[in-house]
């Protein structure tokens, strides 16, 4: 039976730095490392968390403005604490609806309730932002998808000249993962839970996660392979081009534009405001591991933004109306880039909307990102008049539960028109 430092370093590898397809169903339970069947899982984490069951704090829609539809919104993040997570804030927003709410507790150890504009760490869903950048850059005329980035920095990967910026954002340039040999390289004893948090505490520079990669074997490019240290090199590259550091590009050029006041890139440990505390369940008499040191260096580029839904759904909602990049850009971003199932464009991925039309679901665009102790997704039509951001807190990620469908039932089924592809505008 596999430790339970290495099957955290494991759970890492896969939730947050392998692309997040099993993130949190609404009522999903977590899964115990150890196979507990469902509902002694779901009693652990109750008892564990304070927060669930007997008494979740809760902030609802406000007297006078329920509707069925807010009711079933409220009850389904409930169901979320009741579930196992420490603490969760969602918001939903279409041309009927302005919804938010929070649910739980911000930490485990403390009273202070959830709130809806709470902030936490988002992941991988910083990959869309790194990607605007990118392709503000390619509107701009000074890069192109399918120049080499050997041109902008020769020694970046010296064993493979000809990866392009297309193949780093679409992660088929073949480069691995990094994140996980980067760990697996800090921990030299699988039993040490210790050596663990050490190493997700420590402060990583990007040209160490390059470094790992260029010394393990790639794959062929062309195929999907998810990697974290592909968009550490575009922040690299980045930062190169505009001999800025990626935290100022952000602001100036994407959290301002998209009205994003309350987001920031780290550097380093510790969360600014009210947030989500970083606490992971481990399940079964492992319990908790508390990362009140983690160092967001651990991710760079490829997943240190901290914000919140209300930025996630002004982020989203500003890229695909053409506000970041133009919209021959965003065709291009939008259009998925390999054959698997999951249709993963530049730097963002779609699925299936939630209101048929016409006998087809228009897309749903945007990204998930795990950490060890958030689990989010933001999500937006087409046309930006319906989005959707939401993260439970305290969980690590079950097997199984895919996020299209998980975040397709959020939303109700308005009568609206529906969303036009961005493949499709002029």
């Amino acid at each position: 039976m596999p430790s339970p430092a290495r099957r955290v370093l494991t759970g890492l590898a896969a939730a947050a730095c392998a692309l997040s397809l099993a993130l949190p169903a609404e009522a999903a339970p977590r899964q115990s490392p150890r196979g507990a069947d469902n509902s002694t899982q779901a009693r652990q984490i109750t008892s564990a968390a304070t927060s669930a069951a007997t008494r979740i704090k809760q902030k609802k829609t406000p007297p006078g403005r329920a509707t069925e539809t807010t009711r079933a919104l409220d009850a389904a993040l409930a169901q979320m604490v009741q579930s196992g997570a420490t603490g969760a804030t969602a918001r939903v927003q279409t041309p009927a609806l302005s919804w938010s709410g929070a649910a739980g507790l911000r930490d485990k150890d403390r009273g202070a309730p959830a709130g809806r504009q709470d902030r936490f760490r988002v992941a991988s869903n910083t990959k869309m932002m790194i990607a605007t950048l990118v392709l503000q850059e390619v509107d701009r005329g000074v890069w192109s998808l399918d120049q080499r980035v050997a041109t902008v920095m020769p020694h970046l990967f010296p064993a493979h000249q000809d990866v392009t910026f297309r193949q780093l954002l679409s992660h088929t340039a073949g480069v691995p993962n990094g994140t996980a040999e980067l760990l697996a390289a800090q921990v030299k004893d699988p039993t040490s839970e210790a050596e663990l948090v050490a190493a997700l505490s420590r402060d990583y520079t990007p040209q160490q996660h390059i470094d790992l990669v260029n010394a393990v074997p790639w794959t062929e490019p062309g195929k999907f392979l998810y990697s974290n240290a592909g968009y550490i090199a575009l922040g690299m590259l980045l930062e190169t081009q505009n001999k800025q550091p990626l935290q100022q590009l952000l602001q100036q050029r994407v959290f301002r534009p998209a009205g994003m006041k309350h987001s920031s890139y780290l550097t380093d440990p510790g969360l600014k405001g009210p947030s989500l505390a970083e606490d992971a369940w481990l399940g079964g008499s492992d319990g908790w591991m508390e990362l009140d040191t983690f160092d967001p260096d651990v991710f760079g580029a490829a997943g240190a933004v901290l914000s919140t839904t209300e930025d996630l759904n002004s982020f989203t909602r500003a890229l695909v109306s053409g506000r970041l990049i133009s919209r021959p850009l965003l065709a291009q971003m939008s259009t998925p880039a390999s054959s698997g199932a999951l249709q993963y464009g530049l730097g963002l991925y779609r699925i299936p909307g939630p209101c048929p039309s016409a006998g087809a679901e228009p897309w749903f665009y945007g990204h998930d990102g795990a950490a060890m102790g958030t689990l989010s997704v933001a999500f937006t039509s087409a046309d930006g008049k319906r989005s959707i951001s939401r993260v439970p807190s305290g969980a690590t990620c079950p097997a199984s539960r895919g996020v299209g469908a998980s975040t397709r039932s959020w939303f109700p089924c308005w009568k609206q028109p529906a969303s036009v592809d961005p493949r499709q505008r002029q």
